[in-house]
């Protein structure tokens, strides 16, 4: 990959910033037993992070079921995981470091999420304080990812050009998000997906450890 020196940074939030798999696992289980459905055990629930509750939900209930049904599963989990999403979230070891380095040199920071804008603003808020530029997830208006939306919201927030950026996230579905929002793309591998399908999905020269991702962006 030649090198590059970026004007912003976007980072995707679960599995890439944050991680966030138990807190989801929680509250989804809380909503599909809450309307009789078994609950499914967290390695399933990891692969469908990243698409969406909504999304999640629909994978999580048995085949046949309802769109009112799988609605009321999604419904049920949002209240939950608002007053939850911290229960047993924490940043990935050397995140905000790397975080505070971009920074120091010059560049903005933002993240985007295909989970609900009020848990973002209050994880953003949370962890990430005077660190972040910018945070959008998903809300009325602005569609989920791998629909370029919320980048483009991020983007003219930063007043920054889509060239000058780089993407960073640990799914197919940011992979998709970035070739759709015209944009660089590193993906990392201490997120939700394994690094064999992540190069299936077309991930290039991907990184293992935070410090090779700073090493990426920051060229003194």
């Amino acid at each position: 990959m030649a090198v590059k020196q970026y004007k912003a940074v976007i980072f995707d939030m679960d599995g890439t910033t944050l991680y966030t798999l138990q807190d989801l696992s929680d509250g989804l289980n809380y909503a599909l037993r809450k309307n009789g459905f078994p609950p499914k055990p967290i390695e399933e629930i990891r692969l469908f992070v990243g698409n969406g509750v909504h999304s999640e939900a629909e994978h999580s209930v048995p085949s046949g079921t309802s769109e009112a049904e799988i609605e009321k599963v999604y419904q049920d989990f949002l209240p939950w995981y608002n007053a939850h999403c911290n229960d047993h979230t924490k940043p990935y070891d050397g995140i905000l470091d790397l975080l505070k380095h971009i920074r120091a040199h010059g560049m903005r920071t933002a993240i985007v999420s295909n989970k609900g804008d009020e848990a973002v603003q209050i994880l953003d808020e949370m962890y990430f304080h005077g660190l972040i530029d910018a945070g959008v997830g998903e809300k009325e208006g602005i569609a989920r990812k791998p629909a370029p939306d919320t980048v483009n919201a991020v983007l003219k927030q930063l007043n920054v050009a889509r060239e000058d950026a780089v993407y960073i996230g640990d799914s197919e579905v940011d992979l998709e998000t970035a070739k759709n929002a015209g944009m660089d793309c590193i993906i990392v591998l201490w997120g939700y997906r394994d690094e064999a399908f992540l190069k299936e999905k077309g991930a290039l020269d991907p990184v293992h450890t935070v410090k090779e991702l700073e090493e990426r962006l920051i060229h003194e």
